[in-house]
């Protein structure tokens, strides 16, 4: 007896972003505000970072929030309904729920259940991670459309007082639709790990203490609650991280990393008009594109001056904003790679919506 042949979903040759949304919470936080915290200078900041500005968002902004309204302009964009969306992906490290996912949470915000609906852990590469699957979910014949949100609430994670990372941070969504195309409009993914290099960026502490800590305060009933309160604050995870090791990588590994997408995408430095890499430090940005040896007249995203740096939400607000300044760059090509914590990267060539 013959075993069945199974069915086959049917199978999109290319895939392409399709629309772009963005948000941006409305509390802007200058350097002079971080600076009552830490002993530096608005100066100093912007000669390290680049950075002038950030976006916080207030207590009553959830991650769950800010994705749905940068998803919702990019469905609007994309010129279809949330219904139409076969699977939606949400790239944070923020969401402080590990169950239920923020994703199904947005899914049903947007009118988009039964869709399928999961959140990725890969930090600054989160994005490119999402944009790499929902890529081979369009292209497999397993999704038409797909939702790829990156968006962080780092604000919810910050010691002020923490002189590596704290000051860097803002909060924000950026959102695109990936769907099926007549023309290849994503290059091959080249992404990866290094887990070796952990200890480079990551939280001081575990849920797990605090849950110990309280058990034993629980078991003793001797710690009086105003030092309980306090000793769970001090161990509250928060960031941080060992910047010079994180420098090197960024600069030497992940230029050979973004010159690797541009290979795998057939193409040159000289066929690029835009480059959006991870915003994290503008002498990161400026030392990659010199690396690279890009021409003149690719635009490079600077939203970090602004933004500052935004992990997984990062690479689509800084495109969103490139396209907003420079519309002439639609359907034009860019290159995006992703890097951070774990430590991780992400890289593809895109054709801009």
């Amino acid at each position: 007896m013959s075993t069945p042949t199974l069915k086959q979903s049917p199978v999109n040759e290319f895939s392409r972003i399709h629309g772009i949304g963005a948000f941006r919470p409305d509390v802007i936080v200058s350097n002079d505000d971080v600076c009552q915290w830490i002993e530096s200078s608005d100066e100093w900041i912007r000669q390290r970072t680049g950075i002038v500005t950030r976006h916080r968002a207030d207590k009553g902004t959830s991650v769950v929030d800010m994705a749905e309204m940068a998803g919702r302009e990019a469905l609007e964009k994309a010129g279809i309904d949330g219904s139409a969306l076969d699977a939606v992906i949400i790239s944070t490290v923020t969401h402080p729920y590990a169950t239920p996912s923020a994703a199904a949470q947005v899914a049903d915000r947007l009118g988009a259940t039964p869709a399928p609906a999961y959140d990725v852990s890969a930090a600054c590469a989160g994005y490119c991670y999402g944009i790499a699957q929902a890529d081979a979910l369009v292209r497999s014949g397993a999704a038409k459309y797909v939702l790829v949100v990156g968006v962080e609430k780092l604000s919810d994670f910050i010691d002020n007082t923490e002189r590596t990372i704290s000051f860097l941070l803002g909060d924000g969504a950026g959102a695109v639709v990936i769907g099926p195309s007549d023309t290849p409009g994503i290059g091959p993914s080249v992404w990866g790990s290094d887990g070796s290099k952990s200890g480079a960026i990551g939280m001081t502490h575990s849920m797990l203490e605090i849950r110990e800590l309280s058990l034993a305060a629980e078991s003793e009933g001797t710690i009086p609650a105003s030092v309980l309160a306090e000793r769970e604050t001090k161990l509250w995870p928060t960031l941080r991280q060992d910047g010079q090791t994180v420098f090197r990588w960024a600069v030497w590994e992940m230029a050979k990393a973004a010159q690797q997408a541009l290979d795998a995408a057939g193409i040159t430095a000289a066929d690029l008009s835009a480059f959006v890499p991870h915003q994290a430090n503008m002498r990161i940005i400026d030392e990659m594109a010199k690396q690279l040896k890009l021409p003149e007249s690719v635009v490079i995203a600077r939203d970090i001056a602004d933004a500052g740096n935004t992990s997984a939400a990062s690479i689509p607000l800084a495109t969103h904003r490139l396209l907003s300044e420079h519309p002439e760059l639609s359907g034009k090509l860019s290159l995006q790679i992703g890097f951070g914590a774990g430590l991780v990267f992400g890289a593809q060539v895109v054709v801009l919506p």
